[in-house]
Formats: structure tokens, sequence, C-alpha cells
């Protein structure tokens, strides 16, 4: 396997604010409060030991523990883990993702893998302390279109479940293996097909499939849609309903982020809670300002909540609240000793709004590391690649520049009448002078003849480049169907390939993940097959 890193601004796929991010532009460093570095983590250790009660450790050991209970079997690597989490040296390296089906798109896997190997990197560098890779289940997400399907070897695999609306980790599995699990390829491994033919609901089974997935690698798996969980969120949610104070921190965050000449990521709502009624829903809580009073939907009824039914409702039965994306990072950070969060860039790019609302509610805020990107390059399409005379990172080129790149590297004559068009320019700005002088009416007459000929003159260069494209046409249609292979509608392979693409003819991968990626290098990573 051969490895190639690139800067993410080269492969023109990552937003000026995350570009700037990595690059520490000045304008942003009051955004976020360490930058991802061997170097920091030290004061993010220290601060999070400051804050992390025994309290709220004792109850993610115990709520953990009483998940893990629904395996047959927890790897010893995991089993271990969960033993080091009840101790105060030990610190959670976390990533976060929706539950999509069979990992959805490839940056699920790249999130976990650099979350595993951060904190192998971490134990290296402090071996006086612990680090446990963490995956955070969305599991009170409840956008079912986003997490619905997969694409593999160029095919949509689709479920279409009757129960939606609700938080999705909470899903029953009707319908799932007749419409998808029997519709997959046979060589899909069988514990893709076990995770969901075994489990009752969508939470459980994205739990069996990443712990047999990546449990050998210890990584835990929370699912915080938990009544004990959400104890810890009573404090935020007393905040919340009297001073609607996350809506406030990020309205100034976006506009100093704005002042700096970015645009912010997620909209924050006056209250940034939903409610999980008795029938499986998740709705908003929306603020009646002429009524002062929050309204709810329960069963397609709207009721009218005062402040104070609403924060003896959020002390009796927090369970039933549930943060949306403005506070579910501060929910996390609550739950975890954690010391860095690992996402995508959009993600990055929302928690910049987010750091006043962690010290409103006096909670360390995380590093924030990028997850790692990569391409993958299989033996065949590496082949290809170096048949047309290209590299692995040519492949982020637009694919007019290949084009020509190939055309050359064959001998194709490049095509230009461009000094031609200038040569009739000429001579027509001749025969316009003269009739200036002879008889002005004919002026119009010549520029009109003078368009026709230069028309005639692009169509002809026109067809000639196609005559001289067409002694190629075979090399160029092999280098489109390539480019579309490794950046699929004109995407990164990571946002639409499932990783069962790679891994059915190479059971090796995660593992050769786990070696080419270097979390703290912030640079994008191309893996070749040789």
């Amino acid at each position: 396997m051969s490895v190639t890193t690139l800067r993410y601004a080269d492969t023109g796929a990552f937003s000026s604010l995350l570009t700037a991010y990595l690059a520490r532009h000045e304008a942003l460093i009051p955004f976020y409060h360490r930058f991802p570095t061997l170097d920091e983590f030290a004061a993010q250790i220290e601060e999070k030991k400051t804050h992390y009660t025994p309290e709220a450790r004792k109850r993610l050991v115990a709520a953990l523990r009483e998940q893990y209970a629904t395996l047959p079997d927890v790897h010893e690597q995991v089993q271990a883990n969960l033993d080091l989490l009840a101790k105060d040296t030990t610190f959670t390296i976390t990533t976060g993702h929706q539950l999509n089906l069979l990992t959805g798109p490839l940056y699920f896997v790249y999130k976990i893998v650099t979350a595993i190997k951060l904190s192998r990197q971490l134990k290296e560098q402090y071996p006086q302390y612990d680090f446990v890779p963490m995956y955070w289940m969305a599991t009170e997400d409840h956008d079912f279109a986003e997490i619905n399907h997969l694409h593999l070897f160029g095919k949509k695999y689709e479920w279409n479940s009757t129960e939606q609306g609700g938080p999705v980790g909470r899903l029953k599995l009707a319908g799932l293996r007749e419409e998808l699990l029997d519709q997959l390829p046979a060589d899909v491994p069988a514990a893709f097909r076990e995770a969901y033919q075994e489990s009752a609901t969508l939470a459980e089974a994205m739990r069996r499939l990443t712990h047999s997935m990546f449990g050998q690698y210890g990584l835990v798996s929370l699912d915080a849609d938990n009544p004990d969980l959400k104890q810890a969120l009573v404090p935020v949610l007393e905040r919340e309903i009297l001073e609607q104070a996350s809506n406030k921190a990020v309205q100034v965050a976006n506009t100093q982020l704005e002042a700096a000449g970015f645009k912010p990521q997620v909209y924050s709502r006056p209250l940034n809670l939903f409610f999980l009624t008795d029938t499986g829903k998740r709705e908003r809580l929306e603020y009646d300002a002429a009524a002062d009073c929050v309204q709810i939907t329960v069963r397609n009824t709207n009721r009218c909540h005062t402040q104070e039914e609403l924060l003896e409702l959020a002390r009796q039965h927090p369970e039933q609240f549930s943060p949306n994306v403005v506070l579910r990072p501060l929910y996390q950070e609550l739950l975890l000793p954690n010391l860095c969060y690992i996402g995508g860039g959009a993600e990055v790019a929302y928690w910049f709004q987010l750091k006043q609302v962690f010290a409103d509610n006096q909670v360390p805020y995380p590093i924030l590391l990028l997850r790692n990107s990569a391409q993958y390059i299989g033996k065949a399409s590496a082949g290809k690649l170096r048949k047309l005379g290209l590299t692995s990172t040519d492949i982020f080129r637009p694919l007019p520049d290949l084009k020509k790149q190939v055309g050359a590297s064959l001998g194709q004559e490049e095509v230009s009448l461009a000094a031609q068009q200038q040569a009739l320019a000429a001579v027509f700005k001749e025969v316009s002078d003269l009739a200036q002088r002879l008889d002005p009416t004919l002026v119009r007459t010549v520029a009109a003849e003078q368009q026709k000929a230069a028309s005639s003159l692009a169509g002809l260069e026109k067809r000639l480049s196609k005559a001289a494209e067409a002694k190629h046409e075979t090399a160029y249609s092999q280098l489109a169907a390539l480019k579309d292979k490794l950046m699929p509608d004109g995407q990164l392979q990571e946002r639409i390939d499932n990783v069962l693409s790679i891994l059915i003819n190479n059971p090796q991968f995660i593992d050769q993940l786990l070696e080419a990626f270097d979390p703290l290098a912030l640079e994008f990573t191309v893996l070749e097959e040789e």
C-alpha cells in the first residue's frame, strides 16, 4: 500500500473556514480553545480533571455497562476500556455520527479510525493516563431520510420504515431484512447482516456492528438516550427554559464569525430543545411570545406550557427532553471525560458557534480535530492511472485539465486557432477603416461579415479539436470512467461509497487506515494499492 498526503486545500473539496482553521488563521482563534497538537493535550487533561466529577464518571460507566450487557460477548479490549473508564486517569477521544445503515458513507469509518489512532498516540505521549476511543451514537436524531440508505458498487440500497419522526435509535427493524439485507451482494460479511438480524432496534444494531468492526481496537459506543444519563442535563434544561441562554450565545458568535468573513454553519432557535412524546415523536419546543408560553405538540394537539410547568417537567422527567444540534455537544461533554471531539468539516464549523455556550455552563470546551479524510485507489484503478500517465493525486483536478494532460502524454496535437482569429480581426480592421473613409454606411456590413467569419473559424476549431480527440477516444473514455469511480457524482469518494466497496475485496482495510492515518498531521491521505 502506497500512502501519499496533500493539503486539504489542494483537494478543492473543503470550505474556506475549514482550511483557514487548519492554517491557524488569526481571525478564528477566538472561536476555539486549544489547537490540536500533542503538547496542547497536557493542559486539556488538567482542565478536564478539575471539572469532571466522580459522580459523572460513575453514572457514565454504569450506563455503558448496562448497554454492553445486551451483547452476547464483549471483546476483551472493550471490557478493558470500560474498566479503565472507572478510573480518574482515563479520558475519552470522541467522535459522533448518525446511525447510517451498514455505516453509510466511508467517512463514518474514517472518523472512528481517527479516534482510535489518536488515542494510541496520546498514550505514547502521556503514558501515565489512558485514552479510550468513543463513538457517540446519534440515537436521538430524527432525520430518517439521511440514514436509511447506502451506496454500494454504484447501486443505492434503501429501507422505508413506517416509523418516522422520532429518535432513530428507537426504530424497530421491521422490513429491513426484506427491503435491504436480502438485496445485498452475497459476499457482504456476515457480521453486517447479523448486527441487524439479531437486534431489536437500530441503536442496538449499530452497537453490534461497530463492536464487530472495531471491538478489537477498544472502541466504546454510547447511547445517550438514557434516563439516568439525562439527569446530568437538568441544570442545562433549567437554564435554557429560564434564559434561552444558548441562543443568545450563538447569536453573538454568529455576528463575530460574519465580521471575520465566515458564514455560520447551523441555525440556533430560541429554545434549542426537542420534546420526546409518549407516541415516539421528537417535537420542537416553540416559544409563543404572545401567550408567553412554550408550545409542545403531543398526539397532534398543541398545548402551551408555562415556564413553571416546563421547569417542573424538566426536573422530574429530563429523559423527555432532547438537545438539538446546539446543545447536543454540551450534553456530550457533560457526560464524558472527553478531551477532543473529532468531526467532519461541517461539524467543526458549527462547533465554532458554541464556545460561549460551554463557558456559560462552565464546561471545558474540547480540542476540535478534523477527522482524517482519505481517497482509496484499488489496484485496478491504480494501474489505469499509471497507464494514463497520471498520479494518485491528479484525480482531484478537473476533468478538462486531466484530458489535456492525458492528451499531451499521448502526443495529441493541441488545436487552437487563436492566432488565426487575431489575424482575421486585423484584416477586417483594415477593411473597416477603408469603408469608413469611402462609405461609412458599409461599416456595419463589414462588422457583420467579420462576425460570420469569426464564428466559422470558431466552428472549425471545435471540429478540428474533436478530430484530434477522436484519435484517443478510448483513453478519454477510460479517464472519464475512472474519474467517476474515484469521485462519484463529482464528490469525494468518502462522501458516497460504503466501506463494503473496499472491505469485501480488502479485509485488511481498517488496519491499513490505522497505519496510514496521522490525525494531528492535518493532511488528506491517499492510499493506493500496489
